[in-house]
């Protein structure tokens, strides 16, 4: 895909040079959006920043040699006098999409026979591709994922830097994935990534979206602009004549279910209200059988076909991550007896994770960090045998402010104690987070503070009974802490482990 505005003439000569760059590029020439590290004879890529303009660092990018300079066609007049003579300028309506397409042409990902399942959504995007990951795996083929835990295949694992990598890592990843002789790639697909192009160059064999509830509106601002960057995933990248997944049971994934030709519906219970909505769609519709402390036993219908699925997971939440992980199985070539082996997945590291210990204690550590899940996670503890919640949670620095109360709001309802701390504070003082928070807590049961987050965990597990459960929420499989400048090591659960082994 070309992208270029000018005259006629000019848009031409824009299009073959950047089709000679790709030819280059297919061939082997290096690209580089650092300018730090361009080599002689190397192409740059000017890309737009939120903070920085990628056109600031190109005078550091020829003296390091680059032959090449993609630009922004919006900054022509700026970039030429500087790359005159100097290299060969190739502008471009968008460098971060042109980035896409020379990483494309680079890694050939697309010529090999290697399918992409992308997920998308603001909660459940980690647990339904650990889903899918088991169900394809189950069935005897090799599966890669790239996510917010890590990004690992068969062999090879590493810690994520972000949920959704750089494009040319995306595109690095994926083509190391098929020398590894990966069938299926199965990526969490962020709304920032899809904003900033970075899964450009690729299409997918399969897409889901979850659900769409607050996060990020630090970056979006609204919930509308926030929907309309999921959208793109569907509109842009999905693979012609392939279904979008769609939750039924969440209005904003309901409206591109009744927008996509062919789309799939996923959900729980009846779905003839949805119908009126969305039209005549394919369903993969779930009833909840039983649920308790021990897992979960689900119903599911698809096409004229029944079949009943066990489950360890525990929630409702975790019910419609089975049932979108079941439907993009049934996409991709799976049947109903192969789900079946959704009884042998025990869960996703940081999401719902129960802290082994030997005394008995029930602590759990979740991700939770927006409104939704927190809410959903407190709620599937409260419908177990408990008889009290404990909650620790704070909210992270430069975030999205007004989500704060919001999340307090749901402590409040939910838990017998709120114990009120810090997460990844970042630039802000933990103790202006937490007075963001508190007018949340109006109402609250039971308070209990303090900012540091070690400190909070262990009042909460001195604090209970061996009737209670304590949930610490928010940093989940994360490992570090940020705080200002630094980033120390600090992981929930075995601060949890530690404060129960400590514990009178």
């Amino acid at each position: 895909m070309f992208l270029f505005s000018g005259s006629p003439s000019e848009e031409k000569a824009g299009v073959m040079q950047f089709q000679t760059l790709l030819k280059k590029v297919a061939k082997g020439l290096v690209v580089r959006t650092d300018s730090r590290k361009v080599q002689p004879g190397e192409c740059f890529v000017a890309m737009p920043g939120t903070k920085v303009r990628g056109i600031d660092f190109i005078p550091g990018a020829l003296d390091n040699g680059a032959k090449y300079i993609v630009a922004p066609e919006a900054a022509r007049d700026l970039v030429a006098p500087v790359v005159e003579k100097r290299a060969h300028a190739v502008y471009h309506e968008n460098p971060a999409a042109a980035l896409g397409e020379l990483a494309k042409a680079f890694f050939h990902v697309l010529d090999r026979d290697l399918k992409l399942v992308g997920v998308t959504g603001t909660n459940g995007k980690t647990t339904t591709t650990y889903l899918i990951e088991h169900l394809l795996k189950s069935a005897g083929l090799k599966v890669g994922v790239i996510g917010t835990v890590n990004y690992r295949w068969p062999g090879f694992e590493m810690n994520a830097s972000r949920t959704t990598p750089d494009c040319w890592m995306i595109h690095e990843l994926l083509f190391n994935m098929k020398k590894a002789d990966v069938d299926v790639a199965v990526m969490e697909v962020s709304s920032h990534a899809l904003d900033q192009y970075r899964v450009a160059g690729l299409t997918f064999d399969a897409a889901v979206m979850t659900n769409l509830t607050q996060d990020h509106l630090d970056y979006h601002h609204d919930m509308e602009t926030y929907f309309q960057a999921k959208r793109k995933l569907f509109t842009s990248y999905l693979k012609s004549g392939k279904a979008g997944v769609f939750n039924y049971n969440d209005s904003f994934a309901r409206r591109l279910l009744a927008e996509c030709e062919g789309g799939i519906g996923y959900g729980i219970d009846d779905t003839a209200i949805v119908r009126q909505e969305v039209g005549d769609k394919a369903m993969v519709q779930g009833t909840i059988l039983e649920m308790n402390g021990r897992g979960m036993r689900i119903k599911t219908s698809y096409k004229g076909k029944s079949w009943e699925i066990e489950s360890p997971l525990v929630g409702g939440f975790n019910a419609m991550n089975l049932l979108a992980a079941q439907a993009v199985g049934l996409q991709l070539g799976l049947n109903c007896k192969d789900m079946r082996r959704m009884k042998e997945f025990h869960g996703v590291p940081g999401r719902l994770e129960r802290v082994r210990n030997d005394k008995g204690l029930s602590v759990f550590v979740d991700y939770a960090h927006t409104p939704d899940a927190l809410e959903n996670v407190q709620r599937t503890l409260k419908q177990l045998d408990f008889d009290r919640l404990i909650t620790v949670f704070g909210c992270g620095g430069d975030r999205d402010r007004t989500k704060r109360p919001i999340m307090a709001a749901s402590v409040a309802k939910y838990a017998d104690v709120a114990v009120l701390t810090s997460d990844n504070p970042r630039s802000e003082a933990p103790e202006a987070i937490m007075d963001d928070a508190r007018p949340g807590l109006k109402g609250a049961r039971s308070i209990m503070e303090n900012p540091d987050r070690r400190t909070a965990i262990r009042m909460a597990v001195n604090e209970m009974t061996p009737r209670d459960a304590v949930l610490i929420a928010g940093k989940g499989h994360e490992d570090y802490q940020v705080l200002g400048d630094k980033t120390i090591h600090f992981s929930d659960v075995e601060e949890a482990a530690k404060a129960i082994e400590e514990r009178q």
